[in-house]
């Protein structure tokens, strides 16, 4: 019997990449983007959501991305 480790490698790839403020803000502050500020804000925080919700979905649910792996 093997795990399907797919959608946890997703998920914690999407997470690290779409923290506000590691590669890119939306919205920054004056700004629509910045990149690498290494800052937040609550409106940057809800954006990030919406956008890691989108993009897991399109992973996980549309295209059916599966890692199985046996012992």
């Amino acid at each position: 019997m093997s795990a399907d480790w797919g959608p946890v490698l997703v998920a914690t790839l999407l997470f690290v990449l779409l923290t506000p403020g590691l590669l890119f803000q939306i919205p920054a502050k004056g700004k629509v983007v910045e990149f690498g500020n290494m800052h937040t804000s609550g409106q940057s925080i809800l954006v990030h959501a919406l956008i890691y919700f989108g993009v897991i979905t399109i992973f996980l649910i549309a295209i059916g991305v599966h890692i199985h792996l046996d012992n």
